[in-house]
């Protein structure tokens, strides 16, 4: 006999089906909400640099030195001490009186916890009041939130003014390289915070020692000492500088010592130097005269393949007004290729704490010889990329390559 069943059975089973079916969807909608369809591996592997950066950033006050002197018992209090307090001290007075008073309620419901304590030796039992533990976890639980609330309300803020710091400081900088007969420009910048410090630029010019028609190309490379916002001010301000010196009828000296004698006047004491790179393109001869104040040598992949580093160089900006600079002088033949970089290039590092290096900078420059400026540029920047992987990055990195035709 055929089985036939319920009707009703079925009709619940499908519902059931699509209740389960709908239930899936709706986590997996918040899923990617809440990861923005970031993979597992890659959402932990950001958490792990992300709290790398924060327990050295709450560390980096604590004396290790005196700690390692200590007993292991009173090194775990103090560090523990020293950690309470740093992350205290980060938060403005009225909201470490708030989370203090959350904590107290968080001790208090620890301590009143509903368990059974059995002591074995005199047979006695203690038993809390549920109502109060709830209580005393519930303040505890919705301070603690209601502080992060405001946190985030802050960040939120801070963010949208970094935002818009970002914009404006992209419009200091090309967008796109300008039209120069005969050569090849690439650049790129990225910042390790929302703004940076580094600063690149290239422009024609009129040539100071030819007719009024003759235009020659500026290139600067440069880097302000510091992150984020304080060195992203003075970069504006370098640019600026730059800009206006480029205007009036100078050579690349007087430009560069021009540039120093503002630095050394905003550079705080000396503690606020840029290094910088400065060289001036001759499209017509290939003659390429540079200026280098304790930047990173940049590196010259000639046509037959071979590397030379320009070594020529001199103190930052902004450490002595009287400082005195050396013109270098180079001359680039058909399908030469210059590449200048900051130091956040060869200093970034991967989850192991390795650098990046020269060179495999100087591997990447000498593999590509096929590549033009952009070619290699992405090179570099796709090598370095898989090098970091995931790992929090510490410095700007900034390039501009200039090939010859």
């Amino acid at each position: 006999m055929p089985f036939n069943p319920n009707p009703r059975f079925e009709e619940h089973a499908v519902r059931a089906g699509n209740f389960l079916t709908r239930l899936v969807r709706r986590i997996e909608g918040f899923w990617q909400r809440v990861t923005d369809g970031i993979a597992v591996q890659e959402l932990w592997s950001q958490f792990r640099s992300e709290a790398r950066a924060s327990y050295s950033l709450y560390t980096r006050e604590i004396d290790w030195e005196a700690l390692r002197k200590e007993t292991r018992g009173r090194r775990f209090r103090k560090t523990t001490s020293a950690l309470f307090w740093a992350l205290l001290m980060k938060l403005s007075p009225a909201r470490r009186v708030f989370l203090l008073i959350a904590l107290v309620f968080a001790i208090i419901a620890l301590v009143n916890s509903q368990v059974l304590i059995s002591v074995s030796n005199s047979h006695r039992n203690y038993e809390v009041n549920p109502p109060n533990n709830f209580l005393s976890v519930l303040i505890a639980v919705a301070g603690l939130l209601f502080l992060l609330a405001l946190e985030l309300a802050d960040r939120i803020t801070m963010k949208r003014d970094l935002e818009i710091a970002r914009d404006i400081q992209r419009w200091l900088v090309p967008a796109v390289p300008p039209v120069v007969p005969g050569a090849e420009i690439a650049f790129i910048s990225r910042p390790a915070n929302t703004v940076g410090g580094d600063y690149y630029d290239a422009f024609l010019r009129p040539s100071p020692d030819s007719s009024p028609d003759s235009k020659r190309l500026l290139l600067v490379v440069a880097d302000v000492a510091g992150k984020s916002v304080p060195a992203a001010l003075l970069m504006a301000t370098l640019q600026a500088s730059v800009r206006t010196l480029a205007e009036i009828n100078t050579s690349l000296l007087e430009l560069v010592e021009g540039l120093n004698r503002y630095a050394c006047a905003h550079s705080l004491g000396g503690s606020r130097f840029t290094t910088g790179f400065f060289a001036e393109f001759d499209p017509g001869s290939g003659e390429l005269a540079y200026v280098r104040a304790g930047h990173e040598k940049p590196i010259l992949r000639r046509a037959s393949g071979s590397l030379e580093r320009l070594e020529t160089g001199d103190l930052p900006l902004g450490i002595s007004a009287g400082a005195k600079f050396t013109r270098g002088v180079i001359t680039m033949g058909a399908r030469d290729l210059l590449v200048i970089f900051t130091d956040g290039l060869i200093e970034a590092v991967n989850d192991a704490e390795q650098e990046f290096g020269e060179a495999r900078v100087l591997e990447v420059v000498k593999s590509s010889d096929t590549a033009g400026a952009q070619g290699t540029l992405q090179n570099l920047l796709s090598t370095v990329d898989s090098f970091v992987g995931h790992a929090r990055r510490h410095d700007d990195i900034t390039c501009l390559l200039l090939r010859t035709g």
